[in-house]
C-alpha cells in the first residue's frame, strides 16, 4: 500500500479524516496529493498534513493509483465526466465516499468499466473511530479491494456488502446512526438536569455512559441483549427504566427511524442519478 499513489478530489472533512488516518498509520506524506477549489481548504490541508495541494484536479489526478472522490453528491456528475477523459489512460482504482450516490450511476459517469469501489462511511470516522460499509463492483480485482479497505480501516472498522441495494440499510444503520445517539444523549443529559443534577455533570455522566457502554459491548462476546440483563436487577431501578421505555414504543420508534432512513436514501439515490 505505501507505494501507491493517492488522490483525493475534495479536502473537506472526509478527506481530512482519511489523510489524517492514513499519516498515523505510517501513510508517506509525499504519496499523498489533494485538490479542491477552494484555497482555504488547500492551505488548511497543506499545513496540517504536509501533503501537495492543487487546484486543479488534472493535475493533481496524474501518476495516481487510488482517486477518492470526497466531494458532495451533488458535484459528483459533472466532476466524473471531467475526470473520464483523464483516466483511460492509467484506470486507476475509483473510491467513492459520496453518500447516496449509486455505484452504477458513477460508473456510467466516468465511462463504464471502472474499478470503484463505493463506501459509506460515518461522522467518528473524523476521530478514527468510524464504521465504513464498502461495495465493489466487478471491475475491482482482490489486490484493490484489499487496498480500499486498508485506506477506509485507517479511520475505524471496514466491512464488505455484496449487495448494492444493502447500502441503504447500511445508510440507516451506521450512516445515520450516530446522529441517534447523540440524541439519546442529549436526552438523558436534559433528564438529568430535570432530575437536579448540574449540566455539567448529567453531560459528563451520560457521555462517559454511553462510551463505556459502547466499549463493553465491542470488547464482549455476549449480545447487547446479555448485556443489558445483567444490568437488569429484578425489582430494582434499571428494570423500572427499561419497562418504561418498552411501555413507549422504544423498539418499534428505532424502527420506524431507521425504515425512514432507508427509505430516504433511496429516494435521494434515484433523484441524484435521474438530475444527472
Amino acid at each position: 500500500m505505501n507505494e501507491s499513489q493517492l488522490c483525493f478530489i475534495g479536502a473537506g472533512n472526509m478527506a481530512r479524516s482519511l489523510i489524517g488516518g492514513l499519516l498515523a498509520d505510517g501513510f508517506p506524506a509525499d504519496r499523498i496529493r489533494a485538490s479542491d477549489p477552494d484555497a482555504g481548504q488547500r492551505e488548511a490541508v497543506a499545513q496540517r498534513f504536509g501533503v501537495q495541494v492543487f487546484a486543479d484536479n488534472a493535475e493533481a489526478l496524474a501518476g495516481a493509483h487510488v482517486l477518492i472522490l470526497a466531494v458532495k453528491p451533488q458535484g459528483l456528475a459533472a466532476l466524473a465526466r471531467e475526470l473520464a477523459p483523464q483516466l483511460d489512460a492509467t484506470n486507476p482504482l475509483l473510491i467513492s465516499v459520496a453518500a447516496g450516490i449509486r455505484a452504477s450511476d458513477l460508473d456510467r459517469w466516468l465511462g463504464g468499466n471502472r474499478p470503484l469501489v463505493r463506501c459509506m462511511p460515518n461522522t467518528p470516522a473524523l476521530v478514527q473511530s468510524g464504521a465504513t460499509a464498502l461495495y465493489a463492483t466487478a471491475a475491482v480485482n482482490d489486490a484493490q479491494r484489499n487496498l480500499a479497505e486498508s485506506i477506509l480501516r485507517a479511520v475505524g472498522l471496514t466491512l464488505w456488502v455484496e449487495d448494492e441495494t444493502q447500502m441503504d440499510a447500511v445508510t440507516a444503520l451506521s450512516g445515520s446512526g450516530p446522529a441517534y445517539f447523540f440524541l439519546m444523549i442529549e436526552a438523558m443529559q436534559q433528564a438529568g438536569t430535570d432530575l437536579g443534577l448540574p449540566a455539567d455533570t448529567a453531560r459528563l455522566l451520560a457521555l462517559q455512559t454511553a462510551f463505556g457502554a459502547a466499549r463493553m459491548a465491542l470488547e464482549s462476546e455476549d449480545p447487547p441483549g446479555r448485556l443489558r440483563e445483567r444490568v437488569t436487577s429484578p425489582g430494582g431501578t434499571t428494570e423500572r427504566a427499561l419497562a418504561a421505555l418498552e411501555d413507549g414504543g422504544f423498539r418499534a420508534l428505532v424502527a420506524r427511524a431507521m425504515q425512514a432512513a432507508q427509505a430516504r436514501s433511496r429516494e435521494l439515490a434515484e433523484q441524484l442519478g435521474a438530475d444527472a
